[in-house]
């Protein structure tokens, strides 16, 4: 039984998606912290999972299947942390977009039977990150030092979210799927 490991979030698209991405090669040029580089940018909205490859079909059909009532309008602005190793681009706090998150957990949990620990846990902060898990202490400090007075700003139309699947080394978008009804 072979298993693949899957995400759900919403991928920035361009100019922002090259700009984080830079931002991330910054950090893994100044900082040391290269995990960032393994996906594109994005904000998580269900956290990695396991799924058979067998049933990979249901997964599939499951998720188009969702639908939400509205496009959102995503702020990115400035830059905010988790502390002691996380750096990221924040985005501002949305109701439609908290709302489209509890939606789609709640779907995938009620059909897929798939949970969401860490949402659970801390609550859903949307974000993008630049810099995680392989920053360490002393370089997160600098890192902080360095992006917590930097401006960043831009904003989206989202209408879709990303299935992200893992390959060797890297997270890629696998499969799109529009969530506003037509």
């Amino acid at each position: 039984m072979s298993v693949s490991k899957f995400f759900l979030a919403i991928v920035l698209p361009e100019p922002y998606q090259n700009q984080v991405m830079a931002l991330k090669e910054y950090v893994r040029e100044h900082f040391e912290s290269k995990a960032a580089l393994r996906s594109p940018a994005h904000i998580t909205l269900h956290m990695p999972f396991e799924w058979k490859d067998s049933k990979e079909e249901i997964l599939i059909k499951t998720l188009a299947d969702f639908k939400f009532p509205e496009e959102i309008r995503v702020e990115l602005k400035d830059f905010n942390c988790f502390e002691p190793r996380v750096v990221y681009v924040d985005v501002v706090k949305n109701e439609t977009l908290d709302r489209l998150q509890k939606e789609l957990v709640q779907h995938v949990k009620q059909n897929l039977h798939l949970f969401n620990e860490a949402e659970n846990m801390r609550g859903f902060h949307p974000h993008a990150t630049i810099a995680f898990r392989d920053l360490s202490k002393p370089k997160f400090r600098q890192a902080w030092e360095h992006f917590k007075t930097q401006k960043y700003q831009g904003s989206f139309i989202a209408h879709d979210f990303q299935l992200l699947k893992h390959t060797p080394g890297k997270w890629e978008v696998y499969r799109t799927f529009e969530f506003t009804r037509s």
